[in-house]
């Protein structure tokens, strides 16, 4: 809300140099603005009285949306990678799909490891809970378990995460 829309009685006011003005009523500080040649701003609308700064509103708006963009840039998007497993896969296939997860992980890339039972595997599903275990303990240098093997359906999943 800038000047007229600002409809509040009393309002905390801040300088254009950033200074404490006090609590003011809002017809002095429209006043006090167009003396300044600026506009008032309302900075927090929420506040108890709400508080308004006199600025150049223009300029106020293009820097917030610099400020905007300055933040997305530092963030990231983590990504889940999955990677399939079977029961009965051989040790250099499984040194593959570790060497896959190395990859993802030093990415910054959470990763899902899931283990899945075809058929008449599934009746064996107790004694492939170490294939999971194998996996994670041969990555622990850099990862992290952050969600244990838990049983899905006709799978069991677990995810990685990179150590911080």
């Amino acid at each position: 809300m800038i000047n007229e829309q600002i409809r509040d009685r009393e309002i905390r006011l801040i300088g254009e140099d950033g200074a404490q003005l006090g609590i003011v009523a809002t017809k002095e500080a429209m006043r006090m603005a167009e003396e300044a040649g600026l506009d008032l701003v309302k900075i927090a609308p929420t506040a108890k009285p709400p508080v308004c700064k006199i600025v150049d509103y223009g300029k106020f708006k293009y820097e917030q949306i610099r400020k905007e963009k300055e933040a997305k840039k530092k963030q990231r998007v983590i990504e889940i990678k999955e990677i399939r497993l079977s029961p009965n896969i051989d040790t250099n296939d499984l040194n593959t799909k570790i060497n896959a997860a190395k990859k993802f992980l030093s990415k910054g890339d959470k990763v899902k490891v899931t283990l899945r039972f075809r058929g008449r595997e599934i009746a064996h599903m107790n004694n492939s809970k170490h294939i999971l275990d194998d996996f994670a303990k041969s990555l622990s240098d850099i990862s992290v378990v952050e969600k244990a093997p838990k049983v899905e359906g006709r799978s069991m999943t677990m995810f990685l995460t990179e150590k911080r």
